[in-house]
């Protein structure tokens, strides 16, 4: 298994809400590149970065943070929230971004991203499935688009998308468990996918269990930044998988 720190930015803090929830936003950090610094240096090679301001305002806004942590950094980021240009797609690219996550637009103009995942290359894009209720959640998780999570994920891997970051959005910030149920039905229906699962860690027993159930990778924000986890035992994990 792939284990994925994760970064969540509102006004260049580090951040995390709770099931989406912008109103319960609480701040861990206000220097992001250190934070990156201290995963890298724990061991850890990827890093997962969400920019929840640009996940509001439909478009990228903490560019210069993606930028810094680049520059900064050695790890592999996969950047999303508010991608909705090309024009803000290259600028996340040329600023250092290794993968890019794309959500809300993919459920909104599909045919504007199966051009890009044409032109850049499948691998290029991880699809962003946040769910609620079995429904696709956009705008940073405010609306519901009413799209089907199964039907979203077959009409990209039908294009050949084979990364998926699914976040069941009732667990998100809950550290009440994963959705375990839900992602073996994915891996069920879709065995060769790199299904990153997202939402609910709440302690080292939680990633325990997803390894059992061979599921491929996990991001993991606030059991870290509330402690419920130790980055060196973590990582050893992460090392022996």
């Amino acid at each position: 298994m792939k284990i994925i720190p994760a970064i969540d930015l509102i006004n260049g803090n580090c951040v995390r809400l709770t099931k989406g929830d912008y109103t319960t936003e609480k701040v861990y950090n206000t220097d992001p590149v250190q934070v990156a610094k201290q995963f890298e240096s724990a061991g850890f090679t990827r890093l997962h970065v969400v920019d929840l301001d640009g996940a509001k305002a439909g478009k990228v806004i903490n560019l210069s943070t993606l930028q810094n942590i680049c520059s900064n950094t050695s790890l592999q980021v996969d950047f999303g929230g508010g991608i909705k240009t090309r024009e803000d797609l290259n600028k996340v690219l040329d600023a250092g971004a290794h993968q890019v996550t794309i959500g809300s637009l993919a459920a909104k103009d599909p045919e504007k991203v199966h051009g890009w995942i044409v032109e850049f290359g499948a691998d290029k894009f991880i699809l962003g499935a946040d769910a609620l209720n079995g429904k696709i959640a956009v705008n940073g998780w405010i609306d519901d688009s009413g799209i089907d999570l199964f039907e979203f994920i077959e009409g990209y891997y039908s294009k050949g998308i084979r990364h998926v970051l699914c976040t069941d959005i009732s667990k998100d910030g809950m550290l009440q468990g994963t959705s375990n149920e839900l992602y073996e039905r994915i891996m069920k229906v879709y065995p060769d996918l790199f299904l990153i699962a997202s939402g609910g860690v709440s302690g080292i027993q939680d990633v325990e269990e997803l390894i059992r159930l061979n599921i491929p990778s996990v991001v993991i924000g606030k059991a870290i930044y509330e402690g419920r986890i130790n980055l060196t035992e973590l990582v050893k994990l992460d090392e022996s998988c």
